[in-house]
């Protein structure tokens, strides 16, 4: 079936603050009495907090995990989120995707305030049909619950989306939703990675799938 819908991770896939929520999350592992280095924090961004945590600190109750996520959140607003940028031709494959009549869709473990922030901050208001991110679901990445509120609101079958993702955690909920996963290796996680969770395509970054739009699976 011709593709109808991408959707986008956002952090570490059109904006660079992956290393910015690892400091966060150190931070406020910190600041609760957790020494959490950050190499074992790094291997599990991409999740949201309610996966994240659990991963690093089993034993902690469903209200401390609630805590930890909240208090990194205030972090990350308050010292990070202003030094965030878009990754160079970020809004650029955005629009592509737009000009090949395809919805543009963000589909992201980040809560709603950053979801908006990164839309104004990548220029990308008039080219985002809709998003979906942590608030709108039960559970974050790797659950599939992101990507399935998203095609559910898009209306269209999940055979017909493809998913742009920058984390194995990206690539692991899409394929339960039946969804293909382009990887880009500008969050930091390794080709191997990536492949390992199931990736169909892998590119360096934003700007390298653009250049090679035509030969992708996105123009499919």
């Amino acid at each position: 079936m011709p593709l109808q819908a991408v959707l986008f991770d956002l952090d570490g896939t059109l904006v660079d603050s992956n290393e910015y929520h690892v400091a966060a999350w150190e931070t406020a592992f910190r600041d609760a009495g957790h020494a959490i280095p950050a190499e074992r924090i790094r291997e599990q961004i991409g999740k949201g907090g309610d996966n994240l945590v659990p991963a690093l600190l089993p034993d902690l109750d469903e209200d401390a995990v609630e805590t930890l996520g909240k208090a990194e959140g205030d972090i990350f607003q308050g010292q990070y989120i202003e030094r965030v940028r878009p990754f160079p031709g970020a809004r650029d494959l955005i629009a592509r995707v737009t000009q090949a009549g395809l919805k543009a869709v963000l589909a992201s473990s980040a809560g709603d305030a950053d979801i908006e922030h990164y839309t104004k901050l990548l220029d990308a208001e008039e080219l985002i049909a809709l998003s979906t991110g942590k608030d709108d679901v039960k559970h974050s990445k790797p659950h599939p619950d992101i990507f399935a509120a998203a095609v559910e609101k898009a209306g269209i079958a999940a055979a017909d989306c493809l998913v742009i993702g920058d984390t194995p955690y990206d690539v692991e909920a899409a394929k339960q939703c039946g969804i293909g996963t382009i990887g880009l290796l500008s969050g930091g996680f390794s080709e191997s990675d990536l492949r390992a969770a199931g990736a169909i395509a892998i590119y360096p970054d934003a700007a390298a799938l653009l250049a090679g739009y035509a030969e992708s699976p996105l123009a499919r």
